[in-house]
């Protein structure tokens, strides 16, 4: 069993397999339920937050960038790199992974921001602030992790009062062209994903990905985490918010909507500077310690449960898992294409539908070309793309590496 160490154990090829469609039918719980966030009503008749909402809403984002973490983690051979021309090319290929990343998130900000934010921008920076992070030992990692989720966001409540305001549209090329200082902040600080406080989830998944995910243990032990990491947060925002008052400092300088609002629904990536309770809140997208704690653990709660589904032993149960799983896991192994689609469609005069069934629409759509396109093509369009470049760049250092 692999922990946290640098070294991890090689997996048969049957466990692999249970691996990888585990962390793919997670994957594509992510991006459906982004979809879910962008498409279906956030609250109910009665001014609630929807079931949908309550699920989905920064859990689903979270989840995305912890398995983006865990990707890096595959793709640097789940190890601590070691000098030398090969780990060069591994670091070559992350840099233009992020930089193919950045091309199409760029290319998307003609669509509506309110519609939903274009993530994909964030999670290039994201993958290249992690090149240096895979030279680094896993313990070291998780040491960082933490110390991320603690410090990140008091750091980003310090810095914001001094940077210009959030965007109100997608970054675009016109943006970074024009504006590049504001995009940088918004890309740093100020936006609905702040790379900042979201390289936490990246520090997470690459812990994550450098362990056994063949092992039951580890499995078991994802899922038991991650709870108690939910619950945990939970309790803590109660605490801080109640029995130490936070929720009267809150209302004595805050208007009652928007309390009521960020408590119920969250924010928009960040909370307020004019008061440290605010970093009591756990609610989504508020990017305080506890809502990471509270994302983080939902993100492993669910990837443990999707590895753990997978391992069932007795073939006809096995046998039906695989067959109702089906669909979605293709949607995982073509996750960016998927997401591209989606916010393609909701920004186009085809998009005519009310919510249910508007989200119901994609999702059967998305299976099925993700079924038909698995069993035909392989690897989704953009997923081709991405590794095919991505590949010619290792290639290419390693060569010249070699040559020296």
């Amino acid at each position: 069993m692999t922990t946290l160490t640098d070294t991890p154990v090689a997996a048969t090829p049957a466990r692999r397999r249970i691996r990888l469609r585990g962390i793919d039918l997670a994957r594509s719980l992510a991006v459906l339920g982004m979809i879910a966030v962008h498409s279906l009503d956030d609250y109910d008749a009665d001014g609630n937050p929807t079931m949908s909402y309550s699920l989905s809403a920064g859990h689903a984002s979270a989840m995305f960038a912890v398995l983006a973490g865990v990707a890096i983690a595959f793709l640097s051979g789940r190890r601590r790199l070691p000098r030398g021309p090969q780990s060069r090319g591994t670091a070559a290929s992350l840099v233009a992974r992020a930089g193919m990343l950045g091309l199409i998130g760029l290319s998307l900000g003609y669509t509506e921001i309110d519609y939903g934010v274009v993530i994909l921008p964030y999670y290039a920076v994201m993958f290249l602030l992690a090149v240096p992070l895979v030279y680094l030992g896993t313990r070291t990692l998780a040491v960082l992790a933490v110390a991320s989720a603690a410090l990140m966001p008091a750091l980003s409540q310090l810095v914001r009062p001094h940077l210009p305001e959030p965007f109100t549209r997608q970054l675009s090329w016109e943006t970074v062209l024009v504006k590049p200082i504001e995009s940088l902040a918004n890309l740093l600080f100020t936006g609905e994903f702040p790379v900042v406080v979201w390289m936490t989830y990246v520090l997470v998944g690459i812990v994550v990905g450098r362990l056994d995910l063949s092992s039951l243990r580890i499995n078991a032990w994802l899922t038991g985490f991650g709870a108690l990491l939910v619950s945990l947060s939970a309790t803590l925002s109660w605490m801080v918010l109640h029995p130490f008052d936070g929720l009267n400092r809150l209302e004595a300088i805050t208007d009652p909507d928007t309390l009521a609002e960020v408590l119920a629904f969250g924010s928009d990536g960040t909370v307020p500077t004019d008061t440290w309770w605010w970093l009591g809140v756990n609610g989504p997208h508020t990017g305080t310690s506890l809502d990471l704690m509270n994302t983080i653990g939902s993100s492993l709660l669910v990837l443990g449960l999707c590895l753990l589904l997978f391992r069932i032993g007795r073939p006809p149960l096995a046998r039906a898992v695989n067959i109702v799983t089906a669909p979605l896991v293709a949607v995982g192994t073509m996750s960016l294409t998927v997401y591209v689609g989606h916010i393609m469609f909701i920004n186009s005069d085809f998009d005519m539908y009310d919510a249910t069934e508007g989200y119901l629409r994609q999702v059967l759509v998305i299976c099925v070309v993700a079924l038909a396109w698995r069993a035909t093509a392989g690897r989704g369009p953009l997923e081709g793309l991405v590794t095919a470049v991505t590949t010619r760049v290792r290639r290419a250092v390693e060569s010249r590496g070699g040559r020296r």
